[in-house]
């Protein structure tokens, strides 16, 4: 088997969904870009040697059905005889499009590849998509599957007693390290400047807008300002007697982001330097009333596979997607605060769906090489009842 390598990941700022800058962007637009920018970053690399393209999109309809993949491959710079792939198992879609494009090098089936995720939560609501029908007989015997996210993360927050109090406190953390990874220049790296036109309301009163173009250079969803009496403030959003507000939930954003992966041996001899080698992936299935705590099965289990023990870990990125089923994560693996999400997370920036799984890879790679540390994890709870954790070795 060929040893696969992390050359490098990179991504779009994420924009506020509908009021952002990318409202008026495309999600095949946001990933020819993405490809682009890791062509030009990456001049060692001929863009007809990549072999094939694996992107990750949570939701498949509107602009990102019809294999959104190929189209933004055809909007690149990459040629044309460039291959592409959409898949989707939501949340954890661009970690699972990485893990195939990995399987595919180790294989001895290609020598590069990219693979990565977009959402454009704004697109989704663009054009007329097709309505999605439930399962007649899912809904009988097993309705929990359509459950809103956010129920599942209050049902995370009352069975396993999870305070309002503490989903605040972790929401500020977020926040805080963020802005503070921010101000440190960390963050800058991961970003591939896009110039675009967006819509922007310039009178509430009338709900007047126009368009204004520019260049999303950052991410634009902290909220650095955060206090805990602020997040006390915020009513419940999806049970009144609830304890999941938007200020401990993720944040409905933009983005896209690409990776990209060799094998090694490839990687020697066009001269360069990986940030990591693939280490593995896996996936496992839970209740869907509860789907927030699916790293607490796919953790263990990859470990296992690996002969690890999360003592062996150095870093985790386990996606935020609210503070309730990443606190019960964290508490019940007993993972370290100090290695956890340690420049905050989705509550602090946003949850793309498709995208985030290659967002984290390349905060966690570039994390690791700061530190010179090792080993890291990227974990993430999936809908319906799943979790995904990929393992990653810096070079």
């Amino acid at each position: 088997m060929n040893q696969v390598v992390i050359v490098d990941s990179i991504r779009t700022g994420l924009a506020k969904a509908h009021r952002g800058t990318f409202n008026m962007t495309r999600s095949d637009e946001l990933v020819a870009h993405c490809i682009d920018a890791l062509l030009e970053r990456n001049p060692g690399v001929a863009a007809d040697e990549i072999e094939d393209v694996t992107l990750g999109a949570g939701r498949q309809i509107g602009e990102q059905s019809a294999n959104v993949a190929r189209h933004a491959v055809v909007l690149s710079k990459l040629p044309i005889t460039v291959p592409a792939m959409t898949m989707s198992r939501a949340c954890s879609s661009g970690l699972n499009a990485i893990s195939i494009a990995a399987t595919q090098i180790a294989s001895g089936s290609a020598e590069i590849a990219l693979a990565g995720g977009v959402e454009s939560i704004t697109g989704l609501d663009r054009g007329t998509p097709a309505q999605f029908e439930e399962n007649a007989r899912l809904l009988e015997e097993k309705p929990d599957i359509f459950m809103a996210m956010g129920n599942t993360a209050e049902v995370v927050a009352r069975r396993y007693s999870v305070s309002r109090e503490a989903q605040d406190a972790y929401a500020l953390q977020s926040q805080q390290r963020y802005a503070a990874a921010e101000q440190a220049g960390l963050i800058s790296d991961e970003i591939a400047p896009m110039t675009v036109k967006w819509r922007e309301v310039v009178d509430k009163e009338s709900k007047q807008t126009e368009v204004v173009e520019g260049t999303v250079d950052r991410d634009e969803c902290n909220r650095a300002n955060t206090t805990l009496d602020g997040l006390a403030k915020l009513k419940p959003v999806f049970d009144q007697d609830g304890s999941v507000t938007a200020g401990n939930s993720s944040q409905l954003s933009d983005g896209a982001s690409m990776t990209l992966l060799m094998s090694e041996k490839r990687a020697e001899q066009l001269g360069l330097e990986p940030l990591a080698y693939f280490r593995g992936f896996a996936v496992a299935g839970c209740e869907p009333d509860e789907m927030g705590i699916g790293p607490v099965f796919a953790i263990p289990k990859l470990l296992k596979y690996k002969g690890l023990s999360l003592a062996d870990i150095d870093l985790v990125e386990l996606n935020e997607a609210f503070a309730s089923q990443c606190l019960y994560c964290r508490d019940r693996l007993e993972i370290d605060n100090d290695i956890y999400n340690v420049n905050g997370g989705s509550i602090s920036i946003g949850h793309p769906f498709g995208m985030t799984g290659s967002r984290m890879t390349g905060l966690l790679l570039r994390e690791l090489k700061r530190r010179d540390k090792k080993l890291g994890l990227v974990s993430m709870c999936i809908g319906k009842g799943m979790g995904a954790a990929g393992l990653f070795e810096a070079c």
